[in-house]
């Protein structure tokens, strides 16, 4: 995360433990994401917007080098405390350039739920182009265009700064909306090649938790997937 949009302190505590079981992020956006990056075994991936570690983790057990990077101290303590040593853990505001990072050092990236907090996306998106080896996979998630459109309302075009309260907690959220336009153009604009989108449906455990959020998240999407490739 970009320092200014973090999840810092208690917010980030909070969405460390949601994370772990919550049905948008455990069980639709991280399966699916997974699904998309493949075989990672060898792989040296770069985690933006590493968060609380739940993809390091995740990325860790299938066999990849990881390094990640968050604007969150805290939930870089709280990636720390689930990766241990086995990731490189940097804090970093991501509307800064990756200045740590060689050209074409890494194998694959991965920017979870990350885009649209954004505001120097340009600049982010043309960093991960260079630091990724020609080949390279670029893994990008966020809120689905449509999810947006109807919990705000307005027009669908619209690109204003909006804040999401956190359902059963005193927190919100502050992204930018954006057409699906605005998403797609900006990414093939960095010079990337778009190989898949999906529109990511719960994983099925969930029906057996949650069958009603289940059901609901089939029927509307809540989150836009993309693999693209570096040329």
């Amino acid at each position: 995360m970009p320092s200014k949009t973090a999840y810092h302190d208690a917010l980030g505590d909070y969405f460390a433990e949601h994370a772990d079981i919550s049905p948008y992020n455990a069980y639709t956006d991280r399966p699916a994401m997974l699904e998309l990056a493949g075989d990672v075994a060898g792989a040296r991936v770069l985690d933006v917007g590493c968060g609380a570690g739940h993809y390091a983790a995740e990325l860790l057990a299938r066999g990849a080098e990881v390094v990640g990077v968050d604007g969150s101290g805290t939930l870089l303590d709280h990636a720390r405390a689930r990766v241990g040593e086995r990731a490189e853990l940097r804090l970093h505001d991501l509307e800064e350039p990756l200045a740590f990072a060689d050209d074409a050092s890494f194998d694959g990236a991965v920017c979870a739920l990350v885009f649209h907090h954004l505001t120097r996306r340009a600049q982010l998106l043309g960093e991960l182009r260079r630091v990724l080896r020609p080949g390279g996979w670029l893994l990008v998630s966020t809120t689905h265009p449509a999810a947006d459109w109807q919990h705000f309302g307005g027009s669908y075009y619209a690109d204003d700064w909006v804040d999401l309260s956190l359902s059963g907690s005193p927190f919100s959220i502050h992204f930018q909306r954006m057409p699906l336009e605005t998403f797609l153009g900006e990414l093939l604009a960095a010079g990337f090649v778009l190989e898949r989108l999906i529109e990511p449906r719960p994983a099925p455990e969930l029906r057996e938790i949650d069958e009603a959020t289940h059901d609901r998240l089939h029927r509307a999407p809540s989150f836009l997937a993309v693999r693209l490739v570096r040329p």
